[in-house]
């Protein structure tokens, strides 16, 4: 039992590591809060010009976005403060990024509804057309 859990301990060892630095998984996750970003703006970009003969819906849609952004914002410092504790060390940054990636995530979700549409019989669904 013992030269078994020896030659395991040995066996891990020699096993290359496949870890990343902190660096790296700062900038990944930097890199996919940035594509969520993009798919975001994407989102964004074909509502616009899908409803782009609605004026008053478009003219709503651009408040929300501001207010989203100024919500995003917010929620980011609140989280994350400026001169708290929490900026400091290595891992900030990949904590920061997954929670904007999150956040940009939601608002993703939220925009879709007005691409994918409503099934017809929803009564509820305002200005989302139907599917």
């Amino acid at each position: 039992m013992h030269k078994t859990l020896s030659l395991a301990v040995a066996l891990l060892l020699c096993i290359p590591s496949f870890g990343q630095s902190q660096m790296e998984m700062n900038l990944e996750a930097e890199s996919e809060y940035k594509q969520a970003d993009n798919r975001l703006n994407a989102v964004y970009q074909k509502i616009l010009n899908d409803y782009e003969s609605d004026q008053e819906f478009i003219k709503n849609l651009k408040a929300s976005e501001r207010l989203w952004i100024k919500f995003r914002d917010a929620e980011m410092l609140m989280k994350y403060p400026k001169n708290g504790e929490v900026r400091n060390g290595s891992v900030f940054p990949l904590c920061y990024y997954i929670y904007l990636e999150k956040l940009t995530e939601q608002r993703i979700e939220t925009l879709n509804q007005w691409i994918d549409g409503h099934p017809e019989g929803e009564v509820c669904g305002g200005s989302v057309r139907l599917q």
